[in-house]
């Protein structure tokens, strides 16, 4: 597993340490953990749970780059955390409905020693921030104009939606509503994972 991670971090020429990495295997070791018995993550094995999990998160950290970043239905922390071990200088907010999955994260926070992630029970469309947030992200909701919708109240002046997507969505893309203005579709490259993965950044008017 160490050398999966190590091998892709290269690959995508993303700069982790080597003390950065062992913490995020030691994410993926609390996880699998947790995983047999609150059923957190469909990814089983620790070989996928590498590419899937850890690679595919930080595929998107050039443009997490810094500021407060929340992370909508991070499920067991993802993107988020693998984000927040890359990059200690963010300020990120786990934010997912589910409590088990939030008592996993509080654990890893405790673990892992993680001052720079919050994780909160709550449901992103009634969530409210007291601080303006720089980057909200998600890998979880499956349409963009649902993802817009839900996040438009936590969005100001500046504020990214990241939404992780497979293919790219121009269906989706062209069923926006004019509130939201698409500034670009990034293409990923995700070694290990053999599909299409793309970054769809968007802005609102609040």
């Amino acid at each position: 597993m160490a050398n999966t991670l190590r091998a892709g971090l290269e690959s995508m020429g993303v700069p982790v340490q080597e003390e950065q990495q062992e913490m995020m295997l030691a994410y993926l070791g609390l996880l699998e953990r947790w995983n047999r018995t609150y059923n957190l993550t469909a990814i089983r094995k620790p070989a996928d749970m590498v590419s899937r999990h850890l690679l595919d998160s930080l595929s998107v950290l050039p443009w997490c780059t810094e500021g407060r970043l929340l992370d909508a239905g991070t499920g067991a922390g993802l993107p988020g955390i693998p984000l927040a071990i890359a990059n200690p200088a963010l300020e990120v907010m786990l934010v997912d409905s589910v409590g088990k999955k939030v008592r996993f994260m509080s654990h890893v926070k405790r673990e892992l020693g993680l001052a720079n992630i919050q994780p909160v029970q709550a449901r992103l469309e009634v969530f409210e921030s007291e601080k303006p947030l720089d980057t909200v992200i998600s890998r979880a909701f499956s349409r963009l104009e649902a993802f817009a919708t839900a996040a438009r109240h936590l969005a100001g002046n500046g504020t990214r939606l990241l939404a992780m997507k497979g293919r790219r969505p121009d269906e989706e893309i062209s069923e926006l509503p004019s509130w939201v203005r698409v500034c670009s579709v990034e293409q990923l490259d995700v070694p290990g994972l053999h599909e299409k993965r793309h970054l769809v950044i968007m802005t609102v008017n609040p």
